[in-house]
């Protein structure tokens, strides 16, 4: 299949360079467009000698994410790591599950990488457009229930491309994936090259903001009140998960300005962001890099603050920066969380609500 499967080919001979094939569904055939074989099992390397050098490059540029296409496995996310090693360098991975292999090794490959983006494009030639739904909510909850982020792309507004206005199957598939607990709503065609870059974006981020609005009428997406099973894990994420569904709970009875997390790697702010609580969540840490990457999470405004060394300067520095921002004001409640001692990765374990303007502070 070429061309997001509009031409179709039936393989009729091959000699290990050329493929001799019998045109099933013809037509036009531009420059640069991708090829699938569906069901193949490719024993190709993930990355190509192309790929290792725009990798090389997006890296000298300190690039927060990279995404890694036609992921397979776990293997290849090791395999992108290992090369990174080699460079020197560190960027968070995001997989593109777009290929039928994927969907088997799901599991393994959430567990590894930093992030997921369910292509639809190509898993929709890789498997039946059918199935695809199918494939989209399963790999979003499996993302949900490991705190990592989940972006949903490929042809969401595709109309959009040439039109002003999105179909109405189209606004609800965007609806939709909000409510199943997608992180991030990507377009592609519609902004790269469409007619309407911009109206795209307009209309992507209205119906978002409806959806958002409304996510309690459907129950908040990704949410399980029973603690998952506890097999393979530590006692520190027991209580990092307890404390993160506390936080949650205790904000539906509050009604805090803003949930307030303080973490160097993002985990705190991950987990919390889990609960899909109905609280705007501050992600406060001292790594300008974890800053830019938790932009990707659901619900959560990052902020870049000094570094702090005890608790009390932990809550100090991080009620100063939020209200600098005028993102809370003096009398507001909060819900503070963070991990202590201050710079373990994994761990959170300290909860505290706080009135902001007390104990002399601001």
């Amino acid at each position: 299949m070429l061309d997001d499967g509009n031409l179709q080919f039936q393989v009729t001979a091959a000699d290990g360079r050329n493929l001799d094939c019998e045109v099933l569904v013809g037509g036009a055939l531009k420059s640069r467009k991708g090829v699938s074989a569906p069901n193949a099992r490719l024993t190709l390397s993930a990355i190509t000698e192309k790929d290792r050098a725009d990798i090389e490059f997006a890296l000298a540029q300190n690039c927060d994410y990279i995404a890694m296409s036609f992921v397979r496995s776990a293997k290849d996310i090791h395999e992108l790591k290992s090369l990174m090693r080699g460079l020197k360098k560190d960027a968070a991975i995001v997989a593109k599950i777009e290929m039928g292999e994927a969907l088997e090794n799901i599991e393994d490959i959430i567990k590894i990488c930093d992030g997921i983006m369910v292509a639809r494009g190509d898993l929709g030639l890789e498997t039946p457009a059918e199935e695809v739904p199918f494939h989209q909510k399963r790999i979003i909850k499996l993302c949900n229930d490991a705190a990592k982020p989940v972006i949903t792309a490929t042809q969401m507004l595709e109309s959009m491309t040439d039109n002003p206005r999105p179909t109405r199957a189209e606004a609800s598939d965007v609806y939709n994936a909000i409510l199943d607990g997608t992180d991030a709503i990507m377009l592609s065609a519609e902004s790269a090259s469409g007619s309407y870059p911009v109206r795209s974006v307009e209309v992507m981020s209205e119906i978002a903001s409806i959806a958002e609005r409304n996510l309690e009428n459907f129950g908040a997406p990704g949410v399980s009140r029973d603690l998952p099973e506890a097999k393979g894990r530590s006692d520190l994420e027991d209580i990092s998960i307890a404390i993160s569904k506390a936080t949650s709970d205790i904000s539906q009875v509050i009604k805090p300005k803003a949930i307030v997390t303080t973490s160097m790697s993002g985990y705190t702010t991950r987990r919390v962001a889990k609960e899909r609580p109905n609280t705007p969540i501050l992600c406060m840490t001292p790594n300008a890099k974890t800053q830019r990457r938790m932009a990707l999470v659901w619900g959560v405004v990052p902020l870049h603050v000094e570094e702090f060394a005890t608790i009390d300067e932990m809550v100090s520095i991080t009620v100063r920066a939020a209200h600098d921002k005028g993102l809370v004001h003096r009398g507001d409640r909060l819900v503070i969380i963070a991990g202590v001692p201050f710079g373990i990765d994994g761990q959170t374990n300290l909860i505290k609500i706080h009135t902001v303007g007390e104990e002399g502070e601001i």
